[in-house]
């Protein structure tokens, strides 16, 4: 079976496979409930309200995590190009930040008063767990990417045909299911393809179950967002 899987991976590529091998968890982060209910225009403002929230919080949190990769990228990667798609990511989030402002502001949200959730807390655990430097590359800008991916998948599913995403949340859905983020997830795909076609067992082994914790947090947040957690 170990033999049938490692061909496999060879054919289509490590993440291919583990898309297919993992397809349930992967729908569920992408297709949550929470996402549906912004495509088809029945999404809680509140909900929506509360995702905002404690995504802005999660950003702030990413900041240090993307620098992380950055500097792993440094010391580890045989690519010179791995440096500037991942410096792109660095200099979006400065305006990720302004962009979230913006929006709280719009909503009458105050920034300075929201209080992570466990869920949030649990999840930039998990980001400061993988800056730690015991932490192969490899292993961190697979996280990176599923984050990135996710999001990309998610909120393009919501401006897609057949859409009926509310008016006032179009400009949040197409920041991440715009074509331009959709080729920066698709960068940071082809990087983590080549660094997992050449990393050892282990290496294999600590990326797939940080995939797979990564779309469980997602999961999380989202459930998090409509009040589920």
């Amino acid at each position: 079976m170990e033999q049938k899987l490692k061909e496999e991976e060879k054919k289509v590529g490590v993440i291919e496979t583990w898309l297919r091998k993992h397809t349930l968890l992967f729908k569920g982060a992408t297709r949550h409930p929470f996402i549906l209910s912004i495509r088809d225009g029945s999404i809680d403002i509140t909900s929506f309200k509360s995702w905002l929230a404690q995504d802005y919080l999660f950003v702030r949190a990413f900041v240090p995590f993307v620098a992380s990769v950055l500097i792993k990228a440094w010391k580890e990667s045989d690519e010179s190009g791995d440096m500037e798609v991942i410096l792109g990511g660095v200099a979006s989030l400065e305006d990720e930040i302004s962009w979230f402002k913006r929006e709280a502001s719009k909503w009458g949200i105050s920034l300075s008063e929201v209080v992570p959730q466990q869920t949030n807390k649990k999840y930039c655990g998990l980001l400061e767990s993988l800056m730690s430097p015991d932490v192969e590359y490899t292993v961190a800008i697979t996280a990176f990417w599923v984050i990135e991916v996710v999001y990309q998948e998610s909120f393009a599913h919501c401006i897609g045909e057949g859409s009926k995403t509310p008016q006032e949340l179009k400009e949040t859905c197409e920041r991440w299911g715009s074509e331009a983020f959709a080729k920066y997830c698709q960068s940071l795909q082809n990087i983590v393809n080549r660094r997992l076609q050449k990393a050892s067992d282990e290496e294999l082994k600590k990326a797939e179950h940080t995939f797979l914790n990564v779309l469980e947090y997602e999961v999380d947040f989202w459930n998090m967002s409509r009040g589920n957690v």
